[in-house]
């Protein structure tokens, strides 16, 4: 049994996040972890809502509520949403938590002491209309990179550029749109992330393994222009981690916070001491610190490609710099984006599906096969009603529902509710047993990999081949004639249910769920071998034929639906 620990990017707590937000971090993650536990493996599979920095405290305002009141909120409404989607976190922490408070504290100080801080004299954005300084998202305008209009003060959404929010042409106040704006002196920290470049990028160079999207994010960022710049990490805001090293107060930094993208993956570690001091678990040091145990330890992430900079540079210039035993991740799987219907989600004009409303019209099931099956690995995907509603009818509904209602209705009206014991296996038999052992095989190896839509592709066809398998050999004809032979076919295919529903589980776990139960097996495990998984049901065992697994999606209901998403067209 392996250890394994899993973090999926850590979603901000402003507002309700949309179905691309999900399928870029949390849902890949959540396969991945309950795979590894379905496998025996030892898992911590850890997220957190990020509640600090400016996304937090304008969400707030338009709220009307105070930011602490606010975040607290939220964090349930996720936490809710998560649940209700299956993501089977072991712990769903908060950024804004005493533990991460105090540890990013922590690594303030030990990377001043390294030599890793420096203080720097700063001539900042302020606007004389709002009567404040304007740290990176409260200021909007053009990305000097690529010409997007309304790239944020911290980060270019369209190109994902990193920038300062002096960077912008054209900028505005997020506050009150003021574009009078003007420079004024301000002392903050800087993490000098040039002094660790070659160590980064030997360490880059050395993941051979890693997704090339993820590699070439990051050396994009250390190569290309000046390189890798050192990098602001506190802020002039009244929400967040109070600057201080270690408990000692910063003199000059009265007043200020640390950055939100340097205490929020911070949390990561954070929220296995929360995990602890909720009761759920007992020492996340030996998942996190390599003197007490974490060497053995598989760290992955799961993140959007936006997330990338950040954690394949910024953070393990945190975790390296200090000096201290602190694990450091071996694989981050990163996707690109999930487009909506031919533009962009849009959290500003509602357009596309959010996951409270994705709930209110259908099971989770439908939505993890969807994302899943169709995850932006290699590229850019793009969520379209027709291409649903299609999927949803032809796998879940046609393929996996048709065959286990088939099969157990057609053996309630001819041998009853019980698995038939007449009959021998034959060639037909032997011969779907044999290309199943290859088919979960590849599987096993798939999913072992990551490797998300090919994973989906090949369950699908293990789906089909009991279709198949029941097309060719046809026991309601075969019974008229051949009862005992029916009776193996009919057998045979009742056992690849349970199967079906372990392979599965990962996938749609809710409705694994069902036709475990359905066949009286509610504990089988991952298979040892196709062919023990396939004598689970012994002759004798009692079912019960299962309500309908997938209902079909409508034609009007995706007409309906593609209507209400569109959001504001002007």
């Amino acid at each position: 049994m392996a250890r394994h620990l899993i973090t999926s990017a850590i979603p901000y707590i402003n507002g309700v996040k949309h179905l691309g937000n999900l399928v870029g971090s949390q849902l890949p993650a959540d396969l991945y972890a309950r795979y590894l536990r379905m496998r025996g493996h030892e898992v911590l599979f850890l997220c957190a809502t990020d509640e600090h920095g400016t996304p937090a405290e304008l969400a707030a305002a338009k709220a009307g509520k105070p930011v602490a009141q606010y975040c607290a909120e939220m964090h349930e409404v996720q936490a809710r949403i998560a649940e209700g989607f299956g993501l089977s976190f072991d712990h769903f922490g908060r950024s804004s938590s005493a533990q991460n408070h105090t540890l990013t504290q922590h690594f303030a100080g030990v990377l001043a002491d390294q030599g890793l801080i420096d203080e720097v004299d700063q001539r900042q954005i302020y606007s004389p209309t709002d009567g404040r300084f304007l740290p990176d998202r409260y200021v909007e305008g053009t990305c000097p990179n690529c010409g997007f209009e309304d790239a944020r003060g911290d980060q270019c959404d369209n190109c994902t550029k990193q920038l300062d929010p002096e960077d912008l042409i054209n900028p505005r106040s997020t506050i009150s749109g003021a574009t009078d704006l003007e420079m004024r002196a301000t002392k903050h920290l800087m993490l000098r992330q040039s002094a660790m470049k070659d160590t980064l990028d030997e360490w880059i160079d050395s993941k051979t393994d890693w997704p090339v999207l993820t590699t070439s994010i990051a050396k994009k960022w250390l190569h290309d222009g000046d390189g890798l710049q050192d990098r602001g990490i506190t802020r002039d805001l009244d929400w967040g981690v109070p600057v201080k090293r270690g408990d000692v107060d910063w003199p000059g930094m009265e007043g200020k916070v640390f950055y939100v993208w340097f205490d929020a993956p911070i949390e990561y570690i954070a929220c296995a001491q929360e995990w602890v001091d909720a009761g759920k678990g007992t020492d996340w040091e030996r998942w996190w610190r390599t003197d007490k145990g974490a060497d053995d330890v598989t760290y992955t992430q799961f993140m959007g490609k936006d997330n990338v900079p950040f954690h394949t540079l910024s953070f393990p210039s945190t975790i390296m710099g200090s000096g201290e035993p602190w694990k450091l991740v071996d694989y981050i799987k990163s996707f690109n984006f999930l487009n909506y219907d031919g533009g962009q989600f849009s959290t500003s004009r509602r357009r596309g599906v959010f996951m409270d409303q994705a709930l209110d019209i259908l099971p989770a099931d439908y939505w993890r096969w969807w994302l899943l099956s169709h995850a932006p690995e290699t590229q850019d995907a793009e969520f379209s009603w027709e291409n649903f509603q299609a999927s949803v009818n032809k796998d879940l509904a046609d393929v996996l529902g048709n065959f286990v209602s088939r099969i157990t209705k057609f053996c309630r009206s001819k041998f009853g509710e019980a698995v038939p014991a007449a009959g021998e296996y034959g060639e037909a038999e032997h011969a779907l047993i044999a290309d199943l052992a290859q088919r979960v095989a590849r599987y096993e190896a798939q999913m072992d990999a990551m490797e998300v839509r090919k994973s989906a592709a090949e369950l699908r066809a293990i789906w089909a081949a009991g279709n198949e398998y029941l097309q060719a050999e046809a026991p309601w004809t075969t019974v008229k004639s051949d009862p005992d032979k029916a009776a193996a076919q009919v057998r045979l295919a009742l056992n690849l249910i349970p199967l079906y529903a372990v392979l599965s589980a990962p996938f749609i776990p809710t409705a694994a769920a069902r036709m475990l139960d359905a066949m009286k097996v509610p504990d089988a495990g991952w298979p040892d071998s196709v062919e023990a998984a396939l004598a689970t049901l012994s002759p004798g065992h009692e079912f019960e034929v299962p309500e309908v697994l997938f209902a079909k999606i409508s034609d009007d209901n995706r007409e309906a639906w593609a209507e209400r998403f569109a959001g504001d067209r002007t």
